[in-house]
């Protein structure tokens, strides 16, 4: 008796447990979201420029900070002329923050003539190189550029035009 008791009583659950559903998952629908900011655009509004000098019996050093003061070092005398910081003018999305990568070496600066040269080193900038630095208040900003002329003697660069180029470059964080 006790075996047909557990017998009716397992085919009952059987069978009514068929007509009972027991939900394991679920199932929702979600949403995703995606946003396009403005692209992160640099433009150069001044180039780097050291100005007029002679670089005399010993040559030296060329300081230009990123807000345009010009030094000499050494034995080279400042000539007239426009010397100016470089300066660029950044844009992108509104209040974002992007970081700024100068040089990581000397930029090589060759005489338009003779092929003599000078180093350009130690970059600067304002604000200063790093992650995070620059901010776009109203989707823009700009930064100064400056760096160390480094000078050898009248023999080592010869009169003439130096002109090299740099890269810098201007990321979204």
């Amino acid at each position: 008796m006790k075996n047909t008791n557990l017998l009716f009583s397992l085919i009952f659950i059987l069978v009514f447990s068929s007509f009972i559903k027991v939900q394991a998952q679920a199932s929702v629908t979600a949403q995703a979201f995606a946003e396009v900011i403005a692209a992160l655009t640099a433009t150069e509004t001044a180039q780097l420029n050291f100005g007029r000098f002679s670089p005399e019996t010993q040559g030296g050093k060329i300081v230009l900070t990123p807000d345009g003061a010009r030094t000499a070092q050494g034995t080279v005398v400042l000539g007239g002329g426009t010397h100016n910081s470089a300066s660029f003018y950044i844009t992108g999305e509104y209040d974002a923050t992007f970081s700024i990568t100068l040089p990581s070496g000397p930029t090589v600066l060759t005489n338009t003539l003779n092929a003599r040269t000078m180093q350009v080193s130690d970059w600067q900038s304002y604000p200063a190189p790093g992650i995070g630095v620059g901010k776009l208040n109203g989707g823009a900003m700009s930064v100064q550029v400056g760096a160390i002329l480094n000078v050898g003697t009248m023999n080592d660069n010869p009169v003439g035009i130096y002109a090299g180029t740099y890269a810098i470059t201007f990321s979204y964080n």
